[in-house]
């Protein structure tokens, strides 16, 4: 009687040790999986993403401990955007998260209507067709917008304030972005306000980038502005090079690049932007409906000054633009 007894027990503690594993899977499996979609590659943002991360754990969520994140890079090629989305509504996932492109989010969007996005863009999120409005988003679609064209203006203002002589001015855009004719309308309005002449050049590749810099030293221009673009983003090493090599005195709206040897930088906080999306994101997963979170606007913005680049280009920076300079470095 005894020894049955201890037969059952050892039979039922097999039969539970055999379960623990099947436990874990199914514990694994009830993990949330969110879709990163991104349109350029993981390197040059890396931090970004770390910031996006720093986001997630902000509201609660761990990667590989509560949560899991399905990375899909399109290496700067758009037109496989709609492609890596596809993918990421097959896996499926429980939130795509679009940070730093709105032809990703657009792609997103267009690939599932049930599944949550949260974009980070900076673009007018309404103006592209992204949400309905910004304070009820409406569907499935909400995120973080710091409109780009509100900046790109504030870079040509910045630019000419440096140089106060010039009259003729170049804006570098992007003509896949698809708010290129705004940002072109918006720079020309500024630069008539200003009382300057500019010029639009576009670049959608490596090889136009090259070209237009050229351009711009052919046409004698006395400064640039870089519009905010990820492809402009990823060749932000060369964009300085370039600058440089034909003296052309250049703005930018990010501030790696003016800690990496450009001359200036004017935008909005993209790591803490990214942050903003990974707190929307968190909050998505815990259940609430992008349909009912405003869409978040960026209120911190940057102006970085090397003044190591000025002296190489001979530029004289002066006082009150030093001043207002959230970071000069020396």
């Amino acid at each position: 009687m005894i020894a049955a007894v201890k037969r059952r027990a050892f039979i039922t503690l097999l039969g539970g040790a055999a379960a623990w594993p099947l436990a874990a899977r199914a514990q694994q499996a009830a993990m949330p999986v969110i879709g990163f979609l991104g349109v350029d590659s993981p390197d040059p943002i890396s931090n970004r993403v770390a910031a996006f991360r720093k986001g997630l754990s902000d509201v609660g969520y761990v990667e590989g401990r509560n949560v899991t994140i399905e990375f899909r890079w399109a290496h700067n090629d758009s037109a496989r955007l709609p492609e890596l989305a596809a993918e990421l509504v097959n896996r499926p996932v429980s939130v795509i998260a679009t940070p730093g492109s709105v032809l990703a989010a657009l792609a997103a969007k267009a690939a599932t209507r049930t599944i949550p996005i949260v974009f980070q863009v900076a673009v007018d999120a309404v103006e592209v067709g992204l949400v309905a409005s910004f304070s009820r988003p409406g569907g499935n679609v909400t995120g973080v917008s710091s409109m780009n064209q509100e900046i790109a203006a504030k870079q040509l203002e910045l630019i000419c304030e440096l140089l106060p002589g010039a009259m003729r001015f170049a804006a570098l855009v992007n003509p896949a972005n698809p708010t290129a004719e705004a940002q072109s309308k918006n720079m020309q309005a500024s630069a008539l306000a200003l009382g300057r002449q500019i010029e639009v050049v576009t670049a959608g590749t490596n090889r136009d980038i090259d070209a237009a810099f050229a351009t711009l030293a052919q046409r004698r221009v006395e400064g640039a502005v870089v519009t905010g673009d990820p492809l402009f983003a990823s060749r932000r090493i060369q964009l300085i090079a370039l600058a440089m090599r034909h003296a052309v005195p250049t703005i930018y709206p990010w501030r790696e690049t003016a800690e990496v040897g450009g001359l200036m930088s004017y935008g909005s906080d993209v790591a803490d932007l990214f942050r903003q999306a990974g707190v929307y994101t968190g909050r998505v997963l815990k259940g609430e409906k992008p349909a009912d979170l405003p869409v978040a606007r960026a209120t911190k913005f940057e102006l970085i000054i090397n003044l190591q680049t000025a002296r190489v280009l001979d530029l004289e920076v002066p006082p009150t633009l030093i001043a207002r300079a959230d970071e000069v470095i020396e």
